[in-house]
């Protein structure tokens, strides 16, 4: 009979020997050269540097000197930043204070103004109250007219008997003191020899607050005051 022919076939493995050791197949590889143990120094034997957490440093190191430095420049700015903002806000109170007076002058001279214009209605109504010429409904106008320029501020001042100052007062008629014991009026009588005073209100002054709108016009009976460099007609 004829033996088939290999062609066609896949090699086969070769045959593995069996004993009692177990499968051998071929020669065994050579065994790997043991490394030395490392042997610590004397110097680092024993110092075994501890675990340490991060962002830390570990003992014994030393700190870097620009950290501190850094807070020492950081602190002197916040030091300089905070003395700023304290001086502009006190330039800003001292800017807000300011601001609300001048806005109280402005609104005072304007109200002087407007009640400057209308002193003549008041010389007018007195002139025509003192010879009897009101009628009752023109007296209540009169009255509430007195009355509003009253709640501005307005005020009236000049009795007889005060003494006169000439930064209020405007003498228009001056009697000596040898001729005031003979005047009819009594403040003129009670003037005789004594200092200047108003013996008569001529016409009212008026002031809003402060601010002199009118000097009261009287006349004077008594010493002139010349020491006082008023000079009186």
């Amino acid at each position: 009979m004829n033996r088939p022919t290999d062609v066609g076939r896949l090699p086969r493995p070769p045959l593995a020997l069996v004993g009692r050791t177990g499968p051998e197949r071929g020669p065994a590889p050579p065994p790997r050269p043991e490394s030395a143990p490392v042997r610590p120094d004397r110097g680092t034997a024993g110092a075994v540097a501890p675990p340490t957490r991060r962002g830390t440093t570990p003992p014994g190191a030393a700190r870097p000197e620009a950290g501190g430095s850094d807070l020492e420049r950081l602190a002197g700015e916040l030091r300089e930043r905070t003395a700023d903002l304290q001086r502009l806000k006190a330039e800003f109170d001292n800017y807000r204070r300011r601001v609300h007076r001048d806005r109280l002058a402005v609104g005072q001279i304007a109200v002087g103004n407007v009640l400057a214009r209308l002193l003549p209605v008041l010389d007018a109504i007195a002139e025509a109250a003192g010879q009897g010429q009101l009628t009752e409904g023109f007296r209540h106008v009169a009255d509430l007219l007195e009355t509003e320029l009253a709640s501005l501020g307005l005020t009236s001042f000049g009795t007889a008997g005060e003494p006169f100052d000439p930064t209020v007062h405007e003498a228009l008629v001056y009697t000596p003191p040898e001729r005031a014991g003979s005047t009819a009026g009594s403040a003129a009588r009670a003037a005789a020899g004594e200092r200047a005073v108003c013996a008569d209100v001529l016409r009212p002054g008026f002031r809003v607050g402060d601010r002199l709108l009118r000097p009261a016009q009287v006349a004077v009976a008594g010493e002139q005051p010349g020491a006082r460099g008023a000079r009186l007609p």
